[in-house]
């Protein structure tokens, strides 16, 4: 429970800075780990950015304000980060669909988001299904996309133009706020990158691969995968011997009926690991 203890003493010092500077670096050193990695974790697990979830945060409590303070409205505005009081009343009207001027009126309607804590659910009838290889370097070659955390990149990419009736893989890589880098990639041939296309070195790493199960729906494979990806960051690392050993990661996705009529469509989530010893 080490894990849980460092992110939710995090959220405490998120939570308790809301009115002032959130230093993220100070959120991940809470959380023991590097900056990229808890934005990166943060995200995963709640389908939202850290400072997406901040926003949504200070604008609850400055709705709390605008109801039972008496403080003006550019005071309310100062006080979570917004230094002029269009920009608070624009983010204000994004979030809540109204004026903060008109947060006061009696039976107006608002949105609260609740401050997150972090817990294992744990079920006895689910498990997670994974094994470990060690990979030699490998090169890769594909088409990049810029995607949001929050889209999903393979119904996205496919349309960039490399074929993958039998297999597509996905490197997902130069993870920021909010976004990644994705390639629709193949192996790279022993003849050369193909005109056109751009190209990744992946050294030698351990990789834990976790499968998907099987659907004739891509779709539903890729809703899937999502759910993998979620449960790696939720439930496996936090309770494994491993951490991450840097990007990229890939989604793998198979057609087992190449060639049939109706295909059976599986997939693997694939990410690097080190030792935590």
């Amino acid at each position: 429970m080490d894990w849980l203890d460092r992110m939710n003493n995090a959220m405490d010092y998120i939570e308790t800075h809301l009115a002032e500077d959130i230093s993220f670096d100070e959120a991940a050193k809470i959380a023991c780990c590097s900056t990229y990695h808890f934005q990166r974790m943060f995200s995963f697990i709640t389908d939202v950015a850290i400072s997406e979830y901040i926003r949504r945060r200070r604008l609850t409590l400055a709705a709390f304000d605008l109801q039972v303070a008496n403080a003006r409205i550019i005071d309310i505005a100062l006080k979570y980060g917004y230094n002029s009081p269009k920009s608070f009343a624009r983010a204000f009207k994004n979030l809540h669909g109204i004026l903060p001027t008109s947060a006061r009126n009696d039976g107006v309607m608002l949105k609260a988001y609740p401050r997150m804590t972090f817990q294992i659910s744990i079920k006895g009838d689910k498990g997670m299904n994974y094994r470990t290889e060690k990979k030699e370097k490998f090169d890769i070659f594909g088409t990049t996309e810029s995607c949001s955390l929050y889209e999903q990149p393979f119904i996205k990419v496919p349309a960039l133009g490399i074929k993958c009736d039998d297999r597509c893989f996905g490197a997902l890589f130069n993870r920021r706020l909010g976004t990644l880098s994705y390639m629709l990639c193949y192996h790279t041939p022993k003849g050369g990158i193909p005109d056109g296309f751009e190209h990744l070195s992946v050294p030698a790493k351990t990789w834990a691969i976790f499968p998907t199960g099987q659907d004739s729906d891509l779709g539903e494979i890729s809703k899937q995968a999502k759910q993998v990806w979620k449960d790696i960051f939720a439930q496996w690392l936090p309770t494994s011997q491993y951490i991450l050993d840097g990007e990229p990661y890939f989604e793998n996705f198979y057609n087992l009926a190449s060639g049939e009529s109706k295909p059976a469509y599986t997939a693997e989530i694939c990410i690097s690991v080190k030792s935590k010893n």
